[in-house]
């Protein structure tokens, strides 16, 4: 016979299980699941016809060491992350810090940094390429005043540089909104005590504000890696991974080659090693993080 102790324990266990139940369900199916296909597609030949695929065990991944494509779209991949990553951070700082007063102006110029991570990346990067290309805004602008027509889309190094500029363009709002957030948690004591002191606005910021911050920075950083390193879409869009591949990026080599080659197997390798480099690139930056954290505490 059950006691009052046992069935309040059990009503207990329930409501944890009803809470937790849906959301691990979800987990398992949107991430554990997809995972763990990928990985046994990748030891494949599939083509995503046949019903059985044969076991190559780790051919793919040879394959894709040898690939010079597959090398030069993840080194292009490592130099969009690394350099856009460092762009958002500093330029959603400096625009946070421009609008962190409460007045009608600053609200409205917060909606127009936020508004370009509203639009589809696909729309982005139509836009931006009936202003860039060889017949767009700018270069119909410079050839009516008698310039020459800058190749922003059809030099390789400048297709990469006006793909990074887009991308920054289009997402450092959201760097924007979480530095604004950050900047509302500095203690206004310090602030204060820093203005007594009579520390200068760029001492102030180095030793109250950007401390502060410190938690905030490496949130934008990880978000802003793994955003960068899943780069596709604006791709195709922008530049379609030319010219000459120059901005062919993992994600677009991944897709490229799962359905316009057909081969799932080797799409599914270089997915794999995207989420593992992906992974390891995150866990890297907050675990530096959290040794600068215990540098400043010890």
């Amino acid at each position: 016979m059950s006691t009052p102790a046992a069935a309040a324990r059990l009503r207990d266990r329930l409501t944890t299980a009803s809470m937790v139940g849906p959301a691990l369900l979800l987990f398992v199916v949107m991430l554990v699941v997809p995972v763990g296909l990928s990985i046994y597609l990748s030891l494949t030949d599939w083509n995503g016809y046949s019903a059985n695929p044969a076991i190559v065990g780790l051919q793919n991944y040879l394959d894709l060491a040898r690939s010079e494509e597959a090398i030069r779209a993840g080194w292009v991949t490592l130099l969009i992350a690394a350099v856009g990553t460092v762009l958002l951070s500093v330029l959603g700082l400096g625009f946070a810090l421009l609008v962190n007063g409460a007045s009608r102006l600053n609200a409205f110029f917060r909606v127009v940094l936020f508004y370009p991570h509203v639009l589809s990346a696909l729309v982005v990067g139509f836009l931006w390429s009936a202003v860039l290309g060889t017949s767009g805004v700018v270069n119909g602008f410079l050839t009516s005043k008698g310039a020459e027509v800058l190749p922003f889309l059809s030099n390789p190094n400048w297709a990469l540089a006006s793909l990074i500029g887009v991308l920054v363009w289009a997402g450092f709002g959201v760097n924007v909104v979480l530095y604004l957030a950050g900047l509302q948690t500095v203690s206004r004591d310090l602030l204060e005590a820093a203005r007594i002191d009579g520390a200068s606005p760029r001492q102030t910021f180095l030793n109250v504000t950007l401390p502060a911050l410190a938690p905030v920075v490496t949130v934008n950083l990880v978000l802003s890696l793994v955003t960068l390193l899943k780069t596709y879409d604006l791709v195709v869009s922008l530049t379609g991974g030319g010219p000459a591949g120059s901005t062919q990026t993992a994600a677009y080599l991944i897709l490229w080659d799962s359905f316009h080659n057909n081969a799932l197997g080797f799409g599914s390798a270089q997915s794999v090693v995207l989420m593992l480099v992906t992974a390891g690139l995150a866990l890297t930056v907050a675990r530096l993080r959290s040794r600068v954290d215990q540098g400043v505490k010890a």
